[in-house]
């Protein structure tokens, strides 16, 4: 079984006895089954992995055809099977080094976060339209909604009723709703 082979490295042929694409592809038809069969276990049933596992089994044989001289040994298969599971063992390390894979449907379903620069312009633009109320509005809502007071403890504070601070908070928050639109909804 000597026959030239074009070496993938330097594409020049070498009659170095090595092992011939027409001789590749015969071990693939005697071999590929049992390999693909092991390696498709080794993969979880993943048959895309073990399909891409078993052309790397035959591209090692073919990079070294000293390996697969039959005068060596009785049947190439061990070999073969052998070199397969060396690269689904080294396959599932590198998969397990690295973060997983995330999915389209995850990331559509994914929360999304506004950034730092996002958040100020946001507080920015809040900070503006609160000083277009009047005082008696603003001081309302920095009582309720930035200092967290109750209606009964914005009403102490402020010295009004808490019928008033109820009816200021929401006109407070109506005018703010008209002058931020894109906002309504966190305005609610």
């Amino acid at each position: 079984m000597t026959a030239g082979v074009t070496t993938p490295s330097t594409g020049t042929t070498a009659s170095t006895g090595t092992t011939a694409e027409h001789e590749l592809a015969e071990l693939q038809r005697e071999h590929g089954r049992p390999l693909f069969a092991l390696l498709l276990r080794l993969s979880d049933g993943d048959r895309q992995r073990a399909e891409d596992l078993v052309q790397e089994t035959l591209v090692r044989a073919w990079q070294h055809p000293e390996a697969l001289r039959a005068h060596d040994f009785d049947s190439v298969r061990p070999w073969l099977l052998t070199v397969g599971r060396r690269l689904a063992i080294d396959a599932r390390r590198a998969r397990q080094a690295r973060p997983a894979e995330v999915g389209d449907a995850v990331l559509e379903s994914a929360r999304v976060i506004a950034d730092h620069a996002e958040r100020s312009a946001a507080m920015l633009d809040v900070r503006e339209a609160v000083k277009t109320l009047t005082p008696e509005h603003r001081e309302v809502l920095v009582q309720v909604y930035f200092r967290g007071a109750s209606v009964a403890e914005a009403a102490e504070a402020l010295g009004i009723p808490p019928g008033t601070v109820k009816s200021r908070a929401y006109y407070a928050l109506r005018a703010l709703r008209r002058i931020l639109p894109g906002y309504a909804a966190d305005l609610r």
